[in-house]
């Protein structure tokens, strides 16, 4: 990456999800989440474009953290076990 990219692990992960916040941050801007405006026309493609780039970092964050797509699957799976079992006990 860039010469500013952290060099420690740790560092870069947390780069990572400052990256990630930022463009999820943008991705939200794309709609209308203001509910005290004036609506606009949803830019589907420009939703699509920051999609993309939240995509991007936690994909990196993920190959940062060693982390191939059957673990991304197998991680997603456990967590959404827990939350489901979350919402059904009331947590």
């Amino acid at each position: 990456m860039g010469e500013r990219y952290p060099e420690g692990r740790e560092e870069r992960v947390s780069a990572l999800c400052t990256a990630l916040i930022h463009e999820a941050v943008e991705l939200q801007r794309t709609t209308s989440w203001k509910w005290w405006k004036e609506r606009g026309e949803f830019d589907e493609a420009a939703a699509r474009e920051e999609l993309i780039d939240v995509w991007h970092f936690a994909v990196q964050a993920a190959i940062e953290l060693g982390m191939g797509p059957q673990d991304v699957l197998a991680e997603y799976e456990r967590k959404h076990g827990v939350n489901v079992r979350r919402q059904r006990d009331g947590y």
